[in-house]
């Protein structure tokens, strides 16, 4: 528990510590924020400091790595003894999935930057960089066994735990195959759910901060819960699950601290390399944890906004009629009239009840009798 702390009080410290200094790095550089030509009402953002996501980014990354060493007992001498743990694979590879995210979202923000346009990376350049990282994620979780035989996945769609319904119903091959592609629909769509989201200052760092937070709970109640420790018809055979609790609160801690500078009026932008990290990031934690489908409930800010976006191109396409003034929902807000802190404070509590439910469903249904 101890490293769990640790590693979120660390993250937060660097980030809330590190992002003013990033941001003159960035003002020198003249690294700036675009702005769609149609979003009048964020021109004067026009020019901000981009990028921000590299600060949550290497801020988690402390804050994991820092945390290895694990504080056991006080000595005979009176100094604490430290024990080096060493980082597992399912931690990993939910890292491997933060950084290589972000490493896309830092090329897509960086030809904004030095092309001078508000559009950076086209979507086949993402899709293809957003496949291969998936496919290296999906096949080391799924392949790479512990001296136990256990995989960090399964092929079982997962709700709160793995369910009957198994991809490799038709042979192992298959399995595999069926895999690969419901890992890259759920780490696209998370990622790109989460960009989506990020048009509002603070919106997306504050939805990702509760939804993290409650994965950091998930993660502690499994390990608490899981088979090695307490065999049982309701054990969690959910490998890493105290290590991946570490990540989900060092993700938190560095969105908690960026939250500072970021929230309105902010003084700089996650973009892309925030954006598509942290949403790929929560992707491999539902893989991981084995709660795949409980993901859209505990973001169920993403999905609502994500959904706006495909009801607007749809309705459009089909009728050339606009639901909305302007998609994500966000933006149709602001031009009702509703001050955007006002946006990102409702917005907030709706991320908030995604997160209560979402928790409520994965502890009523370990508590509900059998």
């Amino acid at each position: 528990m101890i490293n769990v702390l640790l590693a979120g009080g660390i993250a937060m410290l660097v980030a809330l510590l590190g992002t003013p200094l990033f941001i003159r790095f960035l003002v020198r550089r003249q690294y700036g924020q675009f702005i769609r030509d149609d979003l009048t009402q964020h021109h004067h953002k026009r020019g901000k400091p981009t990028m921000g996501g590299a600060v949550i980014i290497g801020a988690t990354l402390l804050g994991y790595f820092g945390s290895r060493p694990v504080l056991m007992v006080l000595g005979g001498s009176g100094l604490v003894e430290v024990e080096a743990t060493a980082p597992t694979l399912g931690a990993l590879l939910v890292l491997f999935l933060l950084v290589g995210l972000g490493l896309i979202g830092f090329l897509d923000d960086y030809t904004k930057i030095s092309k001078e346009r508000s559009l950076g990376l086209t979507s086949v350049q993402k899709l293809i960089g957003q496949s291969l990282i998936t496919v290296v994620f999906a096949l080391a979780a799924l392949l790479v066994t512990d001296g136990q035989g256990r995989a960090v996945a399964s092929t079982a769609v997962s709700f709160v735990r793995d369910t009957r319904l198994d991809l490799a119903f038709a042979g192992p091959l298959v399995g595999v195959v069926l895999f690969l592609l419901w890992a890259n629909l759920l780490i696209t769509g998370a990622s790109n759910g989460v960009n989506i989201t990020d048009g509002l200052d603070g919106l997306a760092t504050g939805a990702s901060v509760m939804v993290f937070g409650a994965y950091t709970l998930i993660s502690l109640w499994q390990f608490n819960q899981g088979c090695d420790l307490v065999p049982g018809p309701k054990c969690y055979e959910v490998r890493d699950s105290l290590d991946l609790a570490i990540v989900a609160c060092a993700v938190a801690g560095a969105c908690f601290g960026f939250l500072w500078w970021n929230a309105a009026p902010a003084q700089i932008i996650m973009g892309d390399t925030g954006s598509l990290s942290l949403g790929a990031a929560l992707a491999g934690m539902a893989i991981v944890t084995r709660t795949q489908l409980l993901l859209p409930i505990l973001g169920a800010l993403f999905v609502i906004i994500t959904l706006s976006v495909i009801i607007q191109v749809v309705s459009f396409k089909l009728t050339r009629r606009r639901v909305f003034r302007m998609a994500p929902l966000h933006h149709h807000f602001e031009l009702v009239g509703w001050a955007e802190v006002t946006i990102v404070a409702r917005f907030w509590i709706i991320a908030g009840i995604g997160v209560a439910v979402g928790l409520a469903l994965f502890y009523g249904e370990w508590a509900t009798d059998l």
